[in-house]
Formats: structure tokens, sequence, C-alpha cells
């Protein structure tokens, strides 16, 4: 299935019509609604119109990261602390829905915790591609076209039985990501992608570029890119 594209003027259009897609997308299903997060600048602003949804059932809501830096919940570079600050702390989300990915121990020990979690969640330890783990996956979209942690060059790229590793190089402090077979589980999949900077990434990705990782991603559900005209320069 072709991807659906969406360009707004600029980011703060994406972020108040990117909300209202989101609301209405969240609305158009009934029953239990997993939604996993990015992290990152990009998403900010969204969260921020996100968190004035009011019309949402937001405690049928679960929600999940698709990456994590490990430092600690309070640091000003967690995910889940920015999430929370722009974006659950205004809504009425049900805190045993909100499953941040676990920063403390070792890294592999977090990551088979969270992995353990998704599997609580989706009640089995195999994926079903016809049984997707979520409704909607946000992603961004790095410069260098890396996803979640998934970055250029790094062994995870190709692993295949985890859910969720560990990542140790590439950065300077140590991520969480959820591997492919996770993040492409899911019956939708929206790229929230702004800034000329990333338009090379964007035309790369959208071309099937496996020399990068988003290039890779083979989403099992249909897939959304939800651009500003300067990430959208080039397609």
């Amino acid at each position: 299935m072709a991807p659906q594209t969406q360009v707004f003027d600029n980011a703060n259009q994406l972020a108040q019509r990117g909300a209202d897609w989101i609301a209405r997308f969240i609305d158009a299903k009934s029953g239990p609604f997993r939604l996993a997060l990015t992290g990152g600048s990009t998403p900010r602003a969204l969260y921020h119109e996100l968190s004035m949804q009011r019309d949402v059932d937001w405690p049928r809501v679960e929600f999940f990261w698709i990456d994590e830096r490990f430092v600690p919940p309070d640091s000003p570079d967690n995910n889940y602390r920015m999430a929370r600050d722009a974006f659950l702390s205004g809504i009425p989300a049900i805190e045993e829905n909100v499953h941040p990915i676990p920063t403390t121990g070792d890294p592999d020990g977090a990551a088979q915790a969270y992995e353990a979690t998704l599997q609580k969640v989706y009640g089995a330890g195999a994926l079903d591609p016809l049984r997707p783990l979520f409704d909607l996956v946000l992603l961004g979209l790095g410069s260098d076209g890396h996803i979640c942690s998934l970055l250029p060059g790094s062994p995870v790229l190709e692993e295949r039985r985890l859910w969720v590793a560990a990542v140790r190089h590439g950065r300077p402090e140590t991520r969480i990501t959820l591997t492919y077979p996770s993040v492409q589980s899911s019956r939708a999949t929206a790229f929230i992608v702004t800034g000329q900077e990333k338009a090379q990434a964007v035309r790369a990705v959208r071309a099937g570029d496996r020399t990068l990782p988003g290039g890779r991603l083979r989403p099992e559900g249909e897939l959304y890119w939800l651009l500003d005209r300067d990430a959208a320069a080039l397609i």
C-alpha cells in the first residue's frame, strides 16, 4: 500500500493538524488503543497540542515508547519525561496504561524488562503479522536516516529475535530501542518530520534506501508521512 502524505506549511501547523489527525485516528477505533511515542525535539509541540484534545477518550489509550536514552527519568534528556511534561500530565491517562522504558540497573536488563512488558500486553512471546502489537507508532527521522535508536552501522539493525535491545555505540549515551520486528508490528505508522536538514533523509527513506535505518523499515500496516514544507522539499 502506498504511503499517505500530508505536507504542512510549517512545524507549528504540523503540530496542530497532526494532533487533530491523531485524535481522529484514535477515535475511529473502539476499545483499547496502543500508541507508541517517539522522543526527540520534533514531537514536543505535537504532544503539547495533543494534551489539549479534550474529546479523546484518553483512559482507553495505552502509551509506550519506541526508544529511550539510558538516563534517569528526571533527566531533561529522558524521552518519557519530555512526553510526560508536554503531554501526559495534561490528560486523564490511567497510570497503569503508561509504560515508560526502564532506565535503572543495566541496559540489557532494562531492555529485557521492557520486552517482557510488551509481551505481557501482547499476550504472546512471538509476533503475528495478522495481529499487530500497536495501533499507531509515531516515528521521528534523523538527518542520518535513523529511526528509534536504530542507528547507522549498529549491529542492532540485524536483530530479528529480540523485540527490544540496548544500543551502546553511535551516541554519547547508551540507549534502549525497539527493534524492527516490534516497531513494524503496528496497524499504522506515522513519520513526523520537520526541518530542511531532514529533507534528504526523507527522500532516501521514502525510496527504500537500505543504507539508512529508516529505509529498512517495512511497516506491516498503513504508512503515513506528516511533513512540514522544509522536510518535504525534495519529494
